[in-house]
């Protein structure tokens, strides 16, 4: 029996008695450099685990450096779809004196019969290797089943529905009887809610009687959610619009309520009480305990397991809270109808997790008086980093009086970014694209936007100047088509956050597409016909696994586990796993095919 470690996937994919078959039929086989381990149209006979050396993967119909289109190292496995697919489409030769074990053909049919996942797991794209990382990461505390796959429905309450007539004492009865904190009121406009404290409210400081039926006092716009979703994505819903209750709809009429409390009862971790510290923190020094525990809460979602699309929407969410919160203790309220706070960068789109530099502007109506702005904002800017975000180092901030201005003194600058093109001014219309209204009349930043979109989304040349960025940083792949290993690591962000962000960007400029998420944006691009669906599943995939990479080694940097020389943006390959390793590999691939499109569509292979 040959002693091998198969805890990573696919092996994991089998149980003890699986893996304890793979290690009595394995042998061990030793390549020479520059020997062809396999040839292409030659059937596949075995699979290869590598376990010291390198193989490099060759299409021989290419030419020259062309034809390299792969390296696999130690922990790497290769032969699998020859053996799928009755014979190799390409030559394997070891670069290096090489060591690899021999999975025999038969044992492998044998093991993909009898363990479908196993077999799948050789069929699968990008999309659904990186679930498979997820998956592999959920260990401890609350199940990956049990946290980012829990659905509302098993969260539920029955609904209480009673008639619009029913009077204020009929409610409180059965709200007693039935153990409940609101009910549904069944209106002609369809159907509203009344809670305990709108009883409470409407008998003692209203000083309404007994006998005032719920339709005066029901609210009728509500938060409603299927019953087929993610209990994680309620969680999101509350925060972001601050209430504790959502009802379940089903064919327009409702099937049950969701209740915070159940919420956070199922989830049953102290990490997420935090949007609860926000909403209830009356001062500065209250709300900046509660901003300090976000990282804390970022730690549970990755050690849980969260798909990181849910953990950016909740920390989102949660971000835009603090962010009001600090608002409203620093602006009067007379100011903020006729103004609009907006935040750019990653947290106008929606995928800031742990804390970063602020970006925030302020547009206001043209006949607003504010003589004290400019101390106000500055008073904000402390503020927030007090709460922990960082001053902006490019000073794109409210307390930098151009980034503040009237909605007609956007537009004028917008115009004069459009005209001038220079890469100043292309960098600004970019933060703007990404501009998301946080506080305030959204109204403002939707014409200040719409006034963007019509100057720019038509001009050819603006584009193509516009998309030039996203080529400017080369996709850390070697000519081979494999991994760059620097022992300082790859920059993720240059050269795999960034193409995607931008190139993003731009095409959703070109489409007028309003929402600013990277996600959203390829949800729309797909809806209107610019990327074909799969493509644009891959793009997200590659863009969560880069960030999630990225994300890692900033936790560890507060954990103390990196060195203060050590970058956010870089990821050492050596350091990674053999499954992280392919699907970097693969993301980074991606990541080239969409600028190669990218350069097609804006012309930038002229540029």
């Amino acid at each position: 029996m040959v002693d091998v470690d198969l805890s990573q996937p696919p092996f994991s994919l089998l149980d003890e008695a699986g893996r304890e078959r793979v290690r009595h039929g394995i042998d061990l086989a030793y390549f020479d450099r520059d020997e062809v381990i396999l040839e292409t149209g030659q059937p596949g006979e075995y699979v290869f685990l590598i376990h010291k050396g390198e193989v490099a993967e060759l299409d021989t119909s290419q030419p020259g450096a062309r034809e390299r289109i792969g390296h696999y190292t130690s922990g790497d496995l290769f032969g699998a779809i020859s053996i799928l697919n009755g014979k190799s489409r390409y030559r394997f030769r070891a670069e290096q004196e090489s060591l690899c074990y021999l999975l025999p053909k038969g044992l492998f049919l044998q093991l993909c019969d009898d363990y479908p996942a196993f077999a799948e797991f050789f069929r699968q794209r990008l999309a659904h290797k990186t679930r498979l990382l997820t998956e592999q990461r959920a260990a401890g505390g609350v199940t990956m089943a049990g946290f980012m796959l829990a659905r509302v429905e098993e969260c539920m309450r029955p609904p209480l529905c009673l008639a619009a007539t029913t009077t204020i004492a009929e409610a409180v009865r059965t709200l007693h009887e039935g153990h409940a904190d609101s009910l549904l009121v069944e209106g002609e406009q369809g159907a509203g809610m009344v809670t305990k404290t709108d009883l409470l409210n409407a008998l003692v400081l209203e000083g309404q009687s007994q006998d005032t039926p719920l339709s005066s006092l029901a609210h009728f716009t509500l938060i409603t959610v299927r019953a087929d979703q993610y209990l994680f994505e309620v969680l999101v819903l509350m925060t972001r619009h601050q209430v504790e209750r959502v009802v379940v709809m089903e064919a327009g009429a409702p099937k049950g309520v969701v209740e915070l409390t159940d919420v956070l009862s199922y989830f049953s971790s102290r990490s997420y009480v935090v949007s609860l510290q926000v909403e209830q923190a009356g001062d500065l020094e209250a709300l900046a305990a509660a901003s300090r525990r976000t990282p804390e809460l970022v730690r549970a979602l990755m050690a849980q397991g969260v798909k990181l699309r849910f953990a950016m929407g909740l920390l989102a969410a949660l971000n835009g809270r603090i962010i009001h919160k600090a608002w409203g203790f620093q602006v009067e309220e007379r100011y903020r109808q006729d103004s609009c706070l907006m935040v750019m960068g990653s947290e106008g789109r929606g995928e800031q997790i742990l804390k970063t530099d602020q970006d925030n502007g302020l547009i206001l109506e043209d006949h607003l008086d504010w003589p004290d702005r400019a101390a106000q904002m500055q008073r904000f800017t402390e503020t927030l980093v007090e709460l922990g975000y960082p001053r902006c180092p490019g000073n794109i901030m409210v307390s930098n009086p151009e980034w503040v201005g009237t909605e007609t003194q956007w537009k004028e600058r917008i115009a004069r970014w459009v005209e001038r093109r220079d890469g100043d001014s292309l960098m600004k219309l970019a933060i703007m694209l990404d501009a998301h209204a946080d506080e305030g009349n959204a109204a403002l930043l939707e014409r200040v936007r719409g006034a963007l979109f019509e100057a720019a989304s038509r001009d050819e040349l603006l584009l193509s100047y516009f998309a030039r960025p996203a080529l400017h940083f080369s996709t850390p792949l070697t000519l081979f088509g494999s991994l760059k290993k620097p022992q300082h690591g790859i920059d993720i962000k240059k050269g795999g956050i960034f193409p995607i962000v931008h190139g993003v960007r731009v095409m959703a400029l070109e489409r007028r597409i309003g929402v600013t998420s990277t996600l959203e944006r390829l949800d729309a691009l797909v809806e209107d016909g610019r990327l074909e669906a799969r493509f644009a599943e891959d793009l997200g995939e590659a863009l969560s696994l880069f960030t999630e990479l990225r994300l890692k080694q900033q936790i560890a940097r507060l954990d103390g586990e990196g060195t203060p020389s050590d970058k956010p943006d870089r990821v050492v390959v050596q350091e990674l796993s053999s499954l992280e390793r392919d699907l970097l590999r693969e993301a980074l691939h991606i990541v080239k095919d969409f600028k190669q499109r990218l350069s097609h569509r804006y012309h930038l292979e002229y540029s």
